[in-house]
């Protein structure tokens, strides 16, 4: 025979939800995407090492990457650490933190923190 709980259900709402991006949480999914693409052309291996810029028109949101150091590896994937700025809506951060290679043109960031 099944047991029922008395107890009443706990509410579910939306309102907490992920962040789309480590970088802000001002960032929306489009932000991010770009963001990313960004990304993967400043930290490849075969990059020149320059900064590599994004912007989304819609949001307003804009930002870059750069790498800024030499190609490591950790838990053995191939990881590089950058530097990022990101504008969002007046908001300038400065941004550090590493990257590894998940696959083809897929990197993603392992942590980062603000920069001075």
């Amino acid at each position: 025979m099944p047991m029922f709980s008395l107890a009443p259900e706990p509410e579910v709402t939306g309102s907490i939800t992920k962040p789309a991006t480590p970088l802000s949480p001002r960032l929306n999914d489009e932000d991010w995407r770009r963001a990313q693409a960004a990304l993967v052309l400043a930290v490849d291996p075969q990059g020149n090492g320059a900064p590599v810029s994004w912007d989304n028109p819609e949001s307003g949101h804009r930002g870059s990457f750069v790498a800024a150091g030499p190609l490591f590896l950790q838990e053995n994937r191939i990881c590089r650490p950058f530097a990022a700025e990101v504008n969002a809506k007046g908001d300038e951060s400065h941004l550090s933190g590493n990257s590894c290679r998940l696959g083809p043109n897929e990197w993603v960031i392992r942590d980062v923190k603000p920069s001075k």
